[in-house]
């Protein structure tokens, strides 16, 4: 199997961070990560994305009942104080391991509180996605389609250009002419609306090209730097 093959790659990038992938076909991806600098791209490209997912998660703080049914599981009845959101646990003779041990079931079970209670905005379905990369096969961009947007992160092997834009365009497989999809960032993320053909035509790939500030100027890509196939999740 060639494990190079960039959609192949990207998807088991994508497995790997997300912690999925399993036995030994981790085992053996850890492998290709320290064999592979183009893996190694792709994954550092997948984790800066999940963390980037996972910072926006706001925690939200439990109802004092749910604090107290958790006593009453912990049979903790004496347990009267409840401050910042932590059990007060009871004062009990016991054997050092038995403590610890009952310390541990009871963050384990204020932890899946926690996680129960988290009611975070859900993140708009990915449904196609493609990671865009230069001739040495680095990861430049992580592009995400969503049902209404165009979801974009640049890597830090973008050039920076400070007098040019990146622009993005699908290319129809009809062999019409590209249609720009907007600017893409050189730093940090960026959301696209959705152009409203992206979902009519079959697109045969996404194109980057190098433009003047502002995009392009008569509606063609000036110089193509970057094609990619889009991956259907």
């Amino acid at each position: 199997m060639n494990y190079l093959i960039q959609q192949r790659r990207d998807a088991l990038a994508a497995e790997y961070v997300l912690g999925t992938l399993h036995g030994s076909a981790r085992t053996r991806f850890k492998q290709l990560i320290l064999q592979y600098p183009p893996i190694r791209e792709s994954v550092e490209l997948w984790e800066q994305h999940i963390n980037a997912l996972g910072s926006q998660i706001k925690p939200v703080a439990p109802d004092p009942e749910v604090w107290e049914k958790v006593k009453q599981r912990l049979a903790f009845a004496d347990a009267k104080t409840i401050t910042n959101n932590v059990v007060a646990l009871p004062v009990k003779p016991a054997p050092l391991w038995k403590g610890l041990s009952l310390l541990a079931s009871a963050a384990a079970l204020v932890l899946a509180v926690l996680l129960v209670q988290l009611q975070p905005t859900p993140a708009p379905a990915i449904q196609k996605f493609t990671v865009m990369q230069n001739e040495a096969k680095e990861s430049l961009w992580l592009i995400e389609i969503t049902q209404q947007t165009i979801e974009t992160k640049a890597s830090q092997k973008v050039a920076q250009r400070l007098q040019n834009d990146y622009e993005l365009w699908m290319v129809p497989a009809n062999g019409s002419s590209p249609i720009s999809l907007g600017l893409l960032p050189q730093k940090g993320l960026a959301s696209i609306a959705k152009h409203a053909q992206f979902d009519q035509l079959d697109i045969a790939a996404l194109a980057v090209s190098l433009e003047p500030l502002g995009g392009s100027p008569n509606g063609a890509p000036t110089e193509v730097l970057y094609i990619a196939e889009l991956a259907i999740l």
